[in-house]
């Protein structure tokens, strides 16, 4: 799920979680302040910081300004990200969600797949969603590469086999 989708998910749900969700979206997801948020979406900071403390509610223009500044900020408004395409478990070693390439800055923005189907859905929906290239498993990407058009790399998790090989000889009585 995309930064703005979360913040989208939220508004819809409740009053009480797009007021919890917003904040987290622009420190944890974004990595700025508020201040430069509203900067950026072109809101006053005393209307996002009412809307963050829950004594307003967004109309649908803020909410619009707030949604395009999300996908401005993470990249995906130009579609400048690249998917990656793994288990949970891998998903949560990625420490970095921004890097700079080749003199571009990236989002590196995660699906989670738990099965070869998952992975190939996956796939279209980071196709779909602007992704610039993918990243995914070698039993996946064969299959991937027919049936989207952007650039696909393929996960050669090298060490943690050999950490995996060590762990289940450990296991052997």
């Amino acid at each position: 799920m995309s930064t703005a989708d979360k913040v989208i998910y939220a508004a819809f749900e409740s009053d009480e979680a797009f007021q919890q969700t917003l904040p987290k979206v622009i420190k944890d997801d974004l990595g700025i302040t508020a201040i430069e948020f509203s900067e950026q979406a072109g809101i006053p900071p005393s209307t996002l910081y009412k809307l963050m403390s829950g004594n307003r509610e967004p109309h649908m223009r803020t909410l619009r300004l707030i949604i395009k500044a999300i996908r401005t900020l993470e990249g995906s408004h130009k579609g400048e990200f690249i998917a990656v395409i793994a288990s949970r478990p891998v998903l949560d070693s990625i420490t970095e969600t921004k890097r700079k390439i080749g003199g571009r800055l990236y989002t590196i923005r995660e699906y989670s797949a738990t099965s070869m189907e998952e992975a190939i859905i996956a796939a279209v929906h980071a196709e779909q969603d602007g992704a610039r290239a993918l990243v995914c498993a070698p039993i996946v990407s064969p299959t991937i590469e027919k049936i989207i058009r952007i650039p696909v790399s393929t996960i050669m998790p090298k060490n943690s086999l050999i950490v995996a090989i060590e762990n289940v000889a450990r296991k052997i009585r």
